[in-house]
């Protein structure tokens, strides 16, 4: 299968401070991935180099083949933050939001056409925000405004899509509704799918491949590799409860 991310002896420092050291990793096209580790692991340092928002101390990132550098198409990967990032502020309906996210694949001074629409529609129908199409995102709680973020990252119509503990903050509907959008999104879309999470029920149930980070890469395969090996102990220094194991 087409490689989408590849790193190659990635390192990423702030000054003195060592974040990560030797990350070597390939994400494929159709891909279910995890990404597990304790606060300060680097998790989100992760995603933000495979967003271009970050650039390696040393090592290579190539993204569809290309030279991460010289990448345009960002448009391709979409990106969930967590807590939904400042949507709490955002002085825009729930609409508009989500069609902000349309704007990367589209360019900022093409009018949307009806495939534009569409997407959008479809994004917030999947989240389950048609009937807050013209509230103010800032009248939200905070469950409903990371269900906007969600959509607005995928209003886009990404290949790859990441998910910064996307799910926290939503209330069990919404994290059901979470979770079987993903899926979908998975299975009948195709769409590559990379999340930071600490939801290792969630892990155990859903994903294809487990990667435990912390500054490097300790462990990655299938979640019945890490659970039975005891990888999770060893990451968190204590033993971890796995729901319905």
């Amino acid at each position: 299968m087409t490689d989408l991310v590849v790193m190659k002896d990635v390192e990423l420092s702030f000054g003195e401070k060592r974040v990560l050291e030797d990350i070597n990793l390939r994400i494929k096209e159709g891909d279910f991935l995890a990404i597990l580790g304790p606060n300060g692991a680097g998790k989100t340092s992760l995603l933000k180099l495979i967003l271009g928002a970050y650039r390696p101390t040393r090592g290579e990132i190539f993204l569809f083949g290309m030279p991460a550098a010289r990448f345009r198409e960002r448009y391709r990967i979409g990106y969930v933050p967590q807590k939904g990032g400042h949507l709490g502020s955002f002085p825009a309906t729930v609409w508009e939001a989500v069609a902000s996210g349309r704007i990367a694949r589209t360019g900022i001074w093409r009018r949307f056409v009806p495939k534009d629409k569409e997407a959008i529609e479809k994004a917030c129908a999947a989240l389950d925000l048609l009937p807050l199409l013209h509230q103010k995102v800032s009248e939200l709680s905070g469950g409903q405004r990371q269900r906007v973020a969600i959509a607005r990252a995928l209003a886009s119509e990404p290949d790859i899509l990441l998910l910064d503990e996307a799910a926290e903050g939503l209330d069990a509907p919404g994290e059901e509704l979470f979770y079987r959008y993903l899926t979908e999104l998975h299975k009948e879309r195709k769409v590559t799918i990379v999340m930071v999470t600490h939801d290792i029920g969630a892990v155990s149930r859903r994903v294809k491949r487990v990667i435990c980070l912390n500054r490097r890469i300790v462990f990655e395969g299938t979640p019945a590799e890490c659970f039975s090996n005891n990888h999770l102990a060893e990451l968190y220094g204590a033993p971890v409860y796995v729901p319905g194991r």
